[in-house]
């Protein structure tokens, strides 16, 4: 009885979280170069029941034996394994403003690997972005939504003098018709490897940079000033997904429901005495 409580308890809370992932999705529909979470949903490991019983050998001294029979295997519930971000590349939409640059993956040596936008965190640990809707500061300084630096080849931040600056497909940054910087990207590998850190930034499992993209023969990629990447959140399937697992949540609460009468029953009628 108490198995079936804890079955239908881990169907709603990996239900809980999955609904969390889709709200999160859906919320970040239209934030620039989000990527969409997906949920792995994983059962535990299955019991096997047995039923011990004790049978009487045909003796003159009456031995009696232990035996196991199997009744069944029993399963023990679900739970959410992993959340991992999907990095398909999104639509890009036209701004034109002149902050605003997209990244175009063209030509990847694996179908594991992807393509960042460098950044500098506060506490200098390298952290990366497909955010492209960038902005000038105060002080004239390349920087993302969230106030990050975007970095250079040369891991140094672009300072501007104004909005009136142009980026070339390979991300040379020409200002009053003087190249002043070219914009760093970077090469993940594996995807595997990065996580996200919040606010549309990534950082790698290990906190070691990621190599650039820059000299590597087998990437190209293309920038385009004037245009973001969209998110590549599915709205339509996220929602429908989303419906699933409050049905789900749903059913698994009407379960444990049913046990409680159960239990009810059983603490307070069966074997009364009247």
């Amino acid at each position: 009885m108490f198995k079936g409580f804890y079955t239908a308890a881990a169907g709603m809370l990996s239900q809980q979280r999955q609904t969390d992932l889709l709200t999160n999705n859906i919320a970040n529909a239209n934030t620039p170069g989000f990527k969409a979470d997906q949920g792995t949903l994983k059962a535990f490991p299955d019991m096997l029941l047995q039923r011990m019983e004790s049978e009487d050998l045909p003796t003159d001294r009456s031995i009696s034996v232990q035996n196991k029979k199997d009744i069944g295997a029993i399963n023990t519930g679900v739970y959410m394994q992993e959340t991992v971000p999907n990095f398909t590349q999104g639509d890009l939409q036209q701004t034109s403003q002149s902050t605003d640059i997209a990244l175009m993956e063209q030509n990847m040596p694996t179908k594991e690997g992807g393509l960042f936008f460098v950044v500098q965190s506060p506490d200098n640990t390298p952290q990366y972005t497909r955010n492209s809707n960038f902005t000038l500061d105060q002080e004239g300084f390349l920087t993302t939504s969230t106030g990050a630096y975007v970095l250079n080849t040369n891991n140094q931040p672009i300072q501007l003098k104004s909005e009136n600056f142009t980026v070339d497909s390979q991300g040379n940054v020409t200002e009053n018709n003087q190249q002043v910087a070219q914009i760093d990207i970077a090469y993940a590998s594996d995807l595997q490897t990065i996580k996200k850190a919040g606010n549309g930034l990534y950082e790698t499992l290990n906190n070691q940079p990621l190599p650039s993209a820059r000299n590597n023969p087998g990437i190209s990629y293309q920038l385009k000033q004037g245009f973001v990447e969209r998110s590549n959140v599915d709205a339509a399937q996220n929602m429908t997904d989303l419906l699933t697992a409050y049905r789900a949540f749903e059913a698994n609460q009407k379960i444990m429901q049913a046990y409680d009468r159960s239990m009810d029953k059983a603490a307070n009628e069966i074997g009364r005495v009247r």
